[in-house]
């Protein structure tokens, strides 16, 4: 896993092998920021990290400038490995151990961007249960994006908010927004 651009450029960050994570690939991560790039100011935004497994896309969006990013995950060794890392690399990521819908019904903070990599077994109705939640409980500013991870095989257009998807190998990133 690498930092591909911001203050951290072309850093490799060799996680432990005994987490339970699929990262995103680094083309798929080129390819999402290459998007995001032009629709965010990142150093202008706060973001929600929702199953962040290794802080892939948190540590990304910290290094590009992104002063405030949650990260959280349910497994103890994600959030270790994220929080020594971003203390290592003076990153403002904050690890926050927790199932993700317990902590989002808990939750009331807003962000600009909300990113969600669920496990890839995880079934069309979890997705729709996830996203549903962000939007009930308006954790997603008006002019957010949440973009959810999911494998190609797995079609998120019919779930409200939807805007659009795009695939990048066996990787969809579906985007979901408020205004529509």
């Amino acid at each position: 896993m690498r930092i591909i651009s911001g203050l951290h450029k072309g850093r490799k960050i060799l996680p432990p092998k005994n987490l339970p994570v699929r990262p995103t690939t680094d083309f798929a991560k080129e390819a999402l920021f290459n998007i995001l790039r032009s629709r965010l100011y990142f150093d202008e935004i706060r973001c929600l990290d929702l199953f962040s497994g290794t802080g892939s896309i948190s540590l990304e969006l910290a290094s590009r400038g992104v002063p405030s990013v949650v990260a959280v995950d349910v497994h103890h060794g994600c959030i270790r490995f994220i929080g020594k890392i971003s203390k290592d690399l003076e990153l403002p990521v904050e690890a926050v151990q927790s199932d993700v819908f317990r902590f989002l019904e808990n939750h009331s903070s807003s962000y600009q961007l909300i990113f969600a990599d669920p496990p890839y077994d995880f079934e069309y109705e979890k997705f729709e249960e996830l996203i549903n939640l962000i939007f009930e409980k308006k954790l997603l500013t008006e002019d957010g994006v949440l973009i959810v991870e999911h494998t190609k095989r797995m079609d998120l257009s019919g779930v409200n908010h939807f805007s659009e998807s795009r695939k990048y190998g066996d990787s969809t990133f579906s985007f979901f927004e408020s205004q529509q």
